[in-house]
């Protein structure tokens, strides 16, 4: 098959595609002890809630026939943006008008468009890159980019905390933002390691990408007001000069696909003209199965009354399993402050995270190898890089529980040998 260079690049075998086959391998069935994918955990009263939705539609007249046979615009369902404009405004501040917001296939998609508008070759003959200020980051940016040395990425400050946690930190001193950055990027919280931003390192980040009149992009997909997967203290932020990208996956809406962008209007205006040309229409059963939740503020509530303390329970029962089956294994963790992942750093780990992996697969057991969440710095030399592993919690307290046994169990042979 004769491809061209966009062909050649994204048929390339990329870490999220590795990722997104395991986990899919795992869901069709099989004893798997899945704790490698990112799938949200399927919460009893959230999937309730959004049973009664569709119940809700389908008695409406006309209703499941609109919801399925209706294309709505290619910025997205307009009611569902109205009333997530209003409850913005009302909860934040937020100076913000339908005309802020263009939902996306998932953040995935979002992400795709809001890199390749901002970076790349330009229209002047100049490259501009994406920046990541501080890594490990999401493993899906890394191949986002229609060129390749799309990203650029700083290593981060490591503190060590008491209890065998550390955390990253943006590293300041260090950080530089030449001509050739088009944008800054970071998620709060952070996939895969669970990190949260502190509000003095957002707001240094929004200063630096404003002198320089570059965006900073903050994917939220974590975030408040929903999911709010936070177990720390992190107060929200946009202006003119910030996107902010939501979704409905993490709240418990992963397969109907429903990324949000927040922005000035005419970033806005640009995505929904991709969403056009790409898609034609946007798919809105997500919005029209979130709309009444969004409107009455309800959303927010489950968020943080249900989804947010039960990720934190899973947090802190993986973190005590962890600590007491590993014993003296050289082994630090990320302190967890959101998301639904631990980050685990196997100090002088005996071979890579990579042949860990393909233990941990023999033994039924699904991890993520670190380094495929190193974006911008792929080609840099870090020992680091090949000693982190990620590992969600989202799954059901037995499967947890069994993996982090069989990965702790794998651990002390390798130091032992």
């Amino acid at each position: 098959m004769n491809l061209s260079k966009f062909g050649e690049k994204f048929t390339r075998k990329a870490g999220i595609t590795q990722l997104m086959d395991d986990l899919g391998a795992a869901m069709a069935g099989g004893d798997m002890l899945m704790l490698g994918g990112g799938n949200p955990a399927h919460i009893p009263e959230v999937q309730q809630c959004f049973r009664k939705r569709m119940e809700a539609i389908l008695a409406e007249p006309s209703g499941f026939e609109s919801m399925i046979g209706n294309y709505d615009s290619s910025r997205g369902n307009a009611m569902f943006i109205e009333a997530l404009a209003g409850m913005l405004r009302e909860t934040f501040g937020w100076d913000v008008s339908p005309e802020n917001i263009a939902l996306t296939n998932g953040s995935q998609n979002a992400f795709f468009c809001l890199f390749n508008l901002f970076a790349g070759e330009m229209p002047d003959g100049s490259k501009k890159k994406i920046l990541f200020p501080l890594t490990p980051e999401y493993i899906g940016y890394a191949n986002a980019g229609l060129t390749d040395n799309f990203f650029a990425a700083q290593r981060p400050n490591i503190e060590l905390l008491d209890d065998g946690l550390f955390k990253y930190h943006v590293d300041f001193d260090a950080l530089e933002i030449g001509d050739d950055i088009g944008a800054i990027c970071v998620s709060r919280p952070t996939n895969p390691t669970g990190n949260v931003l502190t509000d003095a390192e957002m707001l240094h980040l929004d200063a630096l990408a404003e002198d320089r009149g570059i965006p900073l992009i903050i994917d939220n997909a974590y975030g408040t007001p929903f999911p709010d997967i936070i177990y720390t203290e992190a107060k929200p932020m946009w202006n003119e000069n910030t996107v902010v990208c939501m979704s409905l996956s993490k709240f418990g809406l992963p397969n109907l696909r429903t990324g949000i962008v927040i922005a000035r209007e005419e970033i806005a205006s640009a995505i929904a003209d991709i969403n056009g040309v790409m898609h034609l229409a946007l798919g809105g059963i997500g919005a029209r199965m979130a709309i009444d939740l969004i409107r009455s503020g309800d959303i927010m509530q489950m968020s943080h009354e249900i989804v947010q303390p039960f990720y934190h329970r899973k947090a802190l029962q993986a973190l005590d399993l962890f600590r007491e089956e590993l014993g003296d294994v050289p082994c630090r963790i990320h302190k967890p402050e959101g998301a639904l992942f631990l980050w685990l750093w196997f100090q002088d780990l005996p071979c890579t995270n990579v042949q860990l992996y393909e233990r941990l697969k023999a033994r039924n057991t699904l991890i993520v190898p670190g380094h495929h969440f190193f974006p911008g710095l792929e080609h840099e030399y870090w020992q680091h890089k090949h000693e982190c592993i990620r590992v969600t919690y989202a799954q059901d307290d037995d499967i947890v529980r069994e993996g982090i046994k069989v990965i702790a169990d794998e651990m002390r042979k390798l130091y032992q040998t």
